[in-house]
């Protein structure tokens, strides 16, 4: 008997510092050695930089350690390393749909499980634990569904 190959996941988002990497621990820890998962950002803004602090903080004190993890920009070649691509947004998704290759990689939104819709970008809107919150739910809902 062969054990079956693991997910390959990729989340993103805009930057990649917080809810992308957020997504990544989330699923890692739902997911464990089911799946390979790892996050990028459509932008390049941060490339290189850990998660922004405040994100790090609220997944901390969920038991999420997103220190080690780095931002990084999406790339063509993504597409052929990972089965299934999960969009932060709707303007995460288009940015993705317009890169892909055709590689046959599947894209989502990540809320996709929930009845889909954005995780709002908590740089932005400040609310830190509520989109923690929507990314462990979605996270726990994608795990059912692999």
């Amino acid at each position: 008997m062969t054990t079956p190959r693991p997910h390959r996941i990729l989340c993103v988002c805009l930057g990649n510092i917080c809810r992308s990497p957020t997504a990544e621990a989330a699923l890692r820890a739902e997911l464990g050695d089911r799946a390979i998962v790892d996050s990028a950002g459509t932008g390049d803004w941060h490339v290189g930089q850990p998660p922004y602090g405040p994100m790090q903080a609220a997944a901390r004190a969920a038991g999420l350690d997103l220190s080690g993890l780095r931002a990084r920009q999406v790339t063509r070649a993504d597409f052929a390393r990972f089965d299934l691509i999960l969009a932060m947004d709707s303007d995460n998704l288009r940015d993705l749909a317009a890169l892909d290759p055709g590689t046959g990689a599947r894209l989502a939104r990540y809320l996709e499980p929930l009845g889909g819709g954005d995780v709002p970008d908590p740089y932005f809107t400040r609310d830190f634990d509520g989109a923690l919150d929507l990314i462990r739910r979605a996270a726990r809902a994608w795990a059912s569904r692999l």
